[in-house]
């Protein structure tokens, strides 16, 4: 029985580090956030505790059949903080 609960307690801690994929927005700066990604390019950060996505500097880093949109992320000074853009699937039909 204490195998079991001893198991338990490693398969908890390890699907709580699966959420921690990139930085916490909300922990820096809009301008912080906004300066990561244009260095890299991409990133993915995390919005939340359990939420993430990949936002990018523009359409130069989504795939051929994506379109970048704009993208808007909580940080530590902006609730709305413009981190640049995330790769949509499909082609973009704002130009018809």
């Amino acid at each position: 029985m204490k195998q079991i609960a001893i198991a338990f307690v490693f398969l908890s801690i390890g699907s709580c580090a699966f959420a921690q994929v990139g930085p916490l927005t909300t922990a820096r700066t809009c301008a912080e956030d906004r300066a990561l990604i244009n260095a890299q390019g991409a990133a993915v950060l995390n919005t939340s505790a359990m939420t993430y996505a990949r936002y990018v500097k523009d359409g130069a880093y989504c795939l051929v059949d994506q379109y970048p949109a704009p993208a808007w992320v909580p940080s530590a000074d902006n609730p709305q903080c413009f981190i640049g853009y995330r790769c949509k699937d499909g082609p973009d039909d704002s130009d018809f």
